[in-house]
């Protein structure tokens, strides 16, 4: 009986260690990822972006080779995807909306802020209240922009490498939403 049990756990193991995923927080994170154009990208990093004890989604960032930096995130080419797995109730548009305000602006030199900021104005008029269970997903292209996905929806595509580095920069940035968020998304 004990050889039995030794058995299907070993067995169960492998195929948890072979199925190219990881569990956080009860949802299941993908060690790679196809990009809206086929492209493979691998997860960077993943972790649990809480505030006032409240868990509020799972980031994950997807690249096409690893980056140890927020430096090497932002200057290395090719496709990167943000996403962002909803754990709270319901986050409203206006609160979304105020968090990446805040995160461009402490994050942001003034000079990109402004030629940006008809672009994050756009960015914002894309969003909606989003539930548990929810997905927002943010993914650069190069040449095309970073494209916005909410709740498996394409909402848009916002233009510029620049904009994009200002997005990523939210959650890599000098004051990211929380440092140990940051780390984590940088596979720290």
């Amino acid at each position: 009986m004990q050889k039995i049990l030794l058995s299907m756990l070993i067995v169960i193991g492998m195929s948890v260690q072979n199925s190219g995923a990881r569990e956080i927080a009860g949802v299941m994170v993908q060690e790679s990822i196809q990009s809206e154009n086929g492209v493979e990208l691998l997860l960077n990093g993943a972790g649990i972006r809480s505030k006032f004890f409240f868990d509020i989604y799972i980031a994950e960032l997807y690249l096409e080779q690893s980056a140890a930096t927020a430096a090497e995130v932002i200057a290395g080419g090719g496709v990167k995807r943000i996403v962002m797995h909803f754990l709270y109730d319901e986050v409203g548009r206006d609160k979304l909306i105020a968090g990446w305000d805040e995160g461009f602006a402490e994050n942001t030199t003034a000079d990109t802020l402004k030629l940006i900021q008809e672009r994050t104005i756009a960015f914002n008029e894309l969003f909606v209240d989003v539930k548990k269970g929810d997905q927002v997903i943010l993914e650069f292209t190069p040449g095309a922009g970073t494209s916005v996905m909410i709740a498996g929806e394409k909402k848009g595509v916002i233009p510029g490498k620049d904009f994009n580095d200002a997005l990523l920069n939210i959650w890599l940035g000098e004051k990211p939403v929380t440092k140990k968020l940051k780390g984590k998304l940088l596979g720290k």
